[in-house]
């Protein structure tokens, strides 16, 4: 499917993290389908910034900038956002384990240098600001989750003192991404040659997306924010029994238990949230009170609805994960 509209024509847009999975996919689609003035990688690790310009060179595509820089330095973002129109905010530590045995260093990442991209962002002009978010800050319990929460809250809130900037912010919010760098898959293709995989729990479900939905959702939402809004794309569920099966189906299955930070099913649109929540065909937009702009055409979400990966009406059989595996594996 190609974009309706050259959304990104002629304008220079910055993308923290640039160098992850998501980062490369918003890279490729965009150089495939648009034509943007700056595409700008903006990153800690030189090495991975060596190897991103393998791929794609500013010799072969002249619009792309590589600026080695960390979210938490503040005076950096200035210099990385100066005539940027647009900022993607993909940059975050986002293992839980390490969360939990390192916290300050996330709380540093995760809502500091949140903060910082806000302030960036508003004192350099820039017009639209997407943050992207996790099912684990819904209702957290790592910490992990809970610093994307704050993150959350305050790219929401970022709306209400942007003043004559202007500067708009949204969130957008979505589950497991299907072949990123700490996937499942991996694991359990990794471990099929001993002959079992470890599951947590046979009832543990988790909302599954692939790098390309991912970035034509974070496009789409681009168009429609009006800031202050958290969008949550309409996903597939799958069962972690049914994944092992898609990938290895020969394989015993050891069930290990739910590790520390680890939820059964993941939640994206919790019921506190959804009284302030309308849905729409593709998409559910959790609307803030006091920065919500009104959606047309949305339905309201009905009292005590909750949407989560145990309750999708949305499911992927194995036969469909391992079409998936397949492709994205």
């Amino acid at each position: 499917m190609e974009l309706k509209s050259p959304l990104l024509t002629d304008r220079v847009v910055l993308i923290t993290g640039g160098t992850g999975s998501f980062g490369k996919q918003f890279v490729e689609t965009v150089l495939r389908e648009d034509r943007p003035r700056k595409l700008i990688i903006f990153s800690r690790d030189e090495l991975k910034q060596f190897d991103m310009r393998q791929s794609f060179s500013e010799q072969q595509y002249p619009c792309m900038r590589y600026f080695i820089g960390d979210v938490r330095d503040k005076d950096r973002l200035y210099r990385a956002m100066d005539g940027v129109d647009i900022v993607i905010h993909a940059a975050a530590l986002k293992q839980v384990p390490t969360a939990e045995y390192n916290p300050i260093e996330v709380i540093k990442t995760n809502v500091l240098g949140g903060a910082n991209i806000i302030d960036a962002a508003i004192d350099r002009n820039v017009q639209k600001v997407i943050a992207l978010s996790t099912d684990k800050a819904a209702n957290p319990i790592n910490l992990y989750g809970a610093t994307k929460l704050c993150s959350d809250k305050l790219f929401v809130a970022a709306n209400g003192y942007s003043g004559r900037h202007g500067t708009r912010f949204s969130v957008v919010r979505y589950g497991n991404v299907m072949g990123s760098r700490g996937s499942v898959i991996p694991f359990f293709q990794k471990m099929r040659a001993t002959g079992v995989l470890p599951v947590t729990d046979t009832k543990m479900t988790r909302f599954w997306i692939t790098l390309e939905q991912a970035v034509r959702f974070v496009l789409m939402c681009l168009e429609r924010m009006h800031g202050g809004e958290i969008f949550v794309p309409k996903i597939p569920s799958m069962n972690i029994v049914d994944l092992a099966r898609a990938i290895a189906p020969e394989c015993r299955l050891d069930v290990i238990g739910v590790r520390p930070g680890e939820k059964l099913h993941e939640t994206m649109v919790p019921e506190d949230d959804a009284r302030n929540t309308v849905e729409y065909d593709d998409c559910f937009v959790i609307r803030s009170p006091a920065h919500g702009a009104n959606h047309n055409g949305g339905r309201p979400c009905p009292e005590g609805f909750r949407y989560s990966s145990d309750n999708n009406p949305r499911w992927l059989s194995v036969e469909e994960l391992q079409q998936l595996v397949h492709h994205h594996g």
